[in-house]
């Protein structure tokens, strides 16, 4: 099968999106397939040339949005080639011109949302969600209404994000999403970030890895923390924030960490890749993310797959497969369910912690493997009939509901 991913960017600071593509891109090409990547970057962006697969940047792009003037020709020319056009995100160019460039063709495309069309957007950036409503008919509305399919990564992504529009329709898919196996020598690599940060060696270490992002609940968990603290002090807790941090809301974040009294208690590390990122989950005892909207989250399946336990909120969308396993600990995305996180994580006996650590691996191998999901999506686009296309069909009457 031909293969077009199209991505606003494939820098790797935008955080799941694209590293969940790039996984997709490898283990698909792996088993024979032909995939490459459209973008909105600039050609000489650094993170182009390290991706797996090949890739057209077609910026620069101009403004937030993305607009740039080669992604439409590029595709008007390039469309043919391939069997399918997957979007992945909603709100910038890409998507747009996507359904622009292919709406009278024989190409078919599908749509990844990423979760943003969940309803935490509207109810908190409620000025953007206005203007959201101003391009929704005449774009987005009509992007996911003719694309084949509406592919969400869990029931939960699929079911909220009918709340966000009253002008809603499309052809639902539910799909899980996944990640790949840690690589590299754990041992090896749990040495490398110890060594690189001393202080950590024999404390009880909470690992937040991700963009530092007010949807993450960053705040809540140093309220939480040092509440906890408070309560029954120990010198060996201690918070590592893995993630770029040189964002104005990372800057309000480590105001807060002073104010809190946790100077001690927190170390930023910057974004982690490769060997340091698992040596993070190696040397960590729980990874935490009380997020209030998390479509997906990466960063979650990686830790189960180096069997590290999550502590997350419901707001998680996979909070049910971590539940279902035993994988973890879940609380609502507040104050008082981010502190209760702390105080199960911190009452939990040994050997239980030890046996969700063996969980944690078994919640990955059965849900998350990329594997399982590159095979998973090769066969949702074989049931919408896109292997081999001979000429545009309804995709959406042939295809199930979800």
């Amino acid at each position: 099968m031909r293969i077009l991913h199209a991505i606003h960017s494939a820098n790797p600071r935008g955080g799941g999106p694209i590293e969940g593509v790039k996984q997709l891109a490898l283990w698909n090409t792996r088993s024979g397939h032909d995939v490459e990547l459209v973008t909105l970057d600039t050609p000489d962006a650094p993170w182009i040339e390290r991706l797996p697969v090949q890739c057209y940047a077609a910026g620069p792009s101009r403004w937030g949005y993305g607009y740039t003037p080669r992604l439409a020709p590029w595709l008007q020319k390039n469309h043919g080639r391939f069997d399918v056009v997957i979007v992945n995100g909603i709100w910038q160019y890409n998507s747009y011109c996507v359904w622009h460039a292919l709406r009278r063709t024989a190409t078919p495309y599908v749509v990844f949302p990423h979760g943003m069309l969940d309803p935490w957007f509207k109810r908190h950036y409620r000025l953007k969600h206005l203007k959201k409503w101003l391009y929704w008919p005449w774009a987005e509305y009509r992007v996911l209404k003719d694309a084949a399919a509406v592919v969400f990564t869990s029931e939960e992504e699929r079911r909220v994000s009918r709340e966000s529009f009253w002008l809603y329709d499309c052809n639902e898919w539910v799909m899980t999403y996944g990640t790949s196996q840690p690589t590299g020598d754990a041992e090896d690599q749990r040495r490398q970030f110890l060594e690189a940060y001393p202080h950590l060696e024999g404390k009880q270490v909470l690992l937040f890895l991700g963009r530092i992002h007010e949807k993450k609940g960053c705040d809540l968990l140093l309220r939480a923390l040092a509440a906890n603290l408070a309560e029954e002090p120990s010198p060996e807790v201690h918070l590592v924030f893995g993630g770029p941090d040189d964002s104005a809301y990372a800057n309000g974040i480590k105001l807060l960490v002073e104010r809190l009294g946790l100077r001690d208690r927190v170390t930023w590390t910057g974004m982690l890749t490769g060997d340091m990122k698992w040596g993070a989950f190696r040397a960590a005892d729980a990874f935490v993310l009380p997020s209030h909207q998390e479509n997906f989250g990466i960063a979650v399946a990686e830790a189960l797959a180096s069997g590290l336990p999550v502590l997350i909120s419901n707001r998680v969308n996979i909070w049910r497969e971590i539940e279902t396993h035993g994988a973890g600990l879940v609380e609502a995305d507040t104050l008082a369910g981010t502190m209760e996180l702390l105080k199960k994580w911190r009452g939990t006996p040994r050997e239980k912690w030890s046996q969700m650590r063996v969980n944690a691996v078994q919640c990955f191998n059965q849900c998350f493997d990329i594997e399982r999901v590159a095979s998973s999506f090769i066969s949702m686009l074989d049931h919408l009939g896109m292997r081999g296309r001979s000429g545009r069909r309804d995709f959406r009457a042939e295809a199930d509901p979800a």
